[in-house]
């Protein structure tokens, strides 16, 4: 297989150039609408609740399917499969109508089954377009900077829950209807990206192998359960699993933070959460798009592990008092921007050849998501058990990510993906 201009050694001219960063931030979109989503719906919770009276097993369900969940894993896992058979480009930009029409059964929701209905939905789409747009993301960047332009994604994921907490703020005085425009803006967005999408190309990588695998066998999920396939599969599962366990809990008990911190005030508590994500952001930057393609990924993956494991070893060690809890997210916040997420993306866009690239992306991120939904059912439990006892367990799960990912980190950076490709098969 033949380079192809994006990921040739030569740096593109400066208009391919330009091409280059415009589909990946277009691509990369996928990951602020996710996050919004996210965040949008933690906002509007409470409100919800009051509002509609919902009961706590119609709450259950609607974080055990939200887009932080099951249906964006179950989504993913469609998304991909369809993604590597019908050609990036079919998925990406026509899920962003999907996500519209999920995102406004929650803009104009009036009944608990209606939120549930929005949720599941919005996964569904938020889950089909991760596969794809990672997947384009790795295709379209020039070889020695994969790791560069993945970040851009990783950067708009970031934003999201910034910008939606901000707006939360702005428009807290208005209750419902501030929850209404809050999940308009993503809609409107995702409408705005549709029309955008529809200028941008396939993947040339995509295009290619399709055409050299006419007449043969179709690639298919099957050929996951080789051993090469499985391995990266579990390495990827275990790394970004455990890491994602901690991530997911955390989100249960950040709320305690803020109150510790924040003093219970609504504007100081949505000032930290937008500090622990904006320094995210300029971890990003500053370290992982920056040096990712240039040293040794595992020693950087190590580094930032590490870094999280002392972050919320303070919490299991020492009182919650405020300069602990501030401590812990700028720690927790710098560190994770060059961390287990950021790698999850890169890495699983490497470890598979192009016909099945999404396809593994999709079943490892659905793993993944589904393992949250489930495990998001005993964190009440575990929360029962004590803070400081909590601390240590998303200790355990942060040093189990650490070993998996310093055991099973590739080295690939600088290289092509053909010649990971190649290397692979050898």
């Amino acid at each position: 297989m033949t380079e192809r201009a994006g990921n040739a050694g030569a740096a593109p001219d400066t208009a391919g150039r330009s091409a280059v960063w415009r589909d990946t931030i277009l691509a990369g979109l996928a990951n602020y609408i996710d996050s919004g989503s996210i965040v949008a719906g933690s906002l509007a919770l409470a409100l919800w609740v009051e509002t509609y009276h919902i009961s706590p097993t119609m709450l259950g369900l609607i974080g055990a399917f939200s887009a932080n969940a099951i249906s964006a894993g179950v989504g993913a896992l469609i998304g991909g499969v369809l993604c590597d058979r019908f050609g990036r480009k079919r998925i990406y930009q026509f899920d962003m109508l999907f996500y519209a029409f999920g995102m406004a059964w929650l803009t104009f929701a009036t009944a608990p089954w209606m939120i549930f209905t929005g949720f599941v939905l919005v996964g569904l789409a938020v889950g089909a377009d991760i596969p794809a747009s990672w997947s384009l993301i790795a295709e379209l960047a020039p070889k020695r900077e994969r790791g560069r332009f993945s970040g851009i994604a990783q950067v708009l994921w970031y934003l999201g829950p910034v910008v939606v907490l901000l707006l939360g703020l702005v428009l807290a005085p208005y209750g419902i209807l501030g929850i209404r425009l809050i999940f308009g803006h993503l809609m409107v967005i995702a409408l705005v990206l549709t029309l955008f999408r529809s200028r941008m190309h396939e993947s040339a990588y995509w295009t290619e192998a399709k055409a050299a695998s006419a007449g043969g066998p179709e690639a298919n999920w099957r050929q996951l359960l080789t051993p090469r396939h499985l391995r990266s599969i579990l390495f990827l599962v275990g790394m970004y699993g455990f890491w994602n366990l901690w991530a997911g809990t955390n989100g249960f008990f950040f709320p305690y933070i803020l109150r510790t911190v924040g003093g219970q005030s609504q504007e100081a508590s949505v000032a930290l959460q937008a500090l622990n994500f904006g320094l995210g952001i300029v971890s990003i930057l500053l370290v992982f798009m920056r040096l990712a393609d240039r040293v040794n990924q595992r020693v950087l993956f190590m580094t930032s592990a590490l870094l999280q494991i002392g972050g919320m070893a303070l919490l299991a060690l020492l009182p919650l008092t405020r300069e602990v809890a501030l401590l812990h997210v700028c720690i927790m916040a710098a560190a994770c921007g060059f961390g287990a997420q950021s790698f999850f993306q890169l890495w699983s866009s490497e470890l598979f050849p192009t016909l099945l690239r999404s396809t593994a992306q999709g079943v490892t991120f659905a793993i993944v998501r589904i393992g949250l939904g489930c495990f998001s059912f005993f964190v009440p439990m575990l929360t029962a058990t004590g803070f400081h006892t909590l601390a240590w367990i998303l200790v355990g799960f942060l040093a189990a990510s650490a070993v998996i990912g310093w055991i099973g980190a590739p080295r690939n950076e600088g290289k092509s993906l053909e010649e990971i490709e190649a290397a692979h098969g050898a």
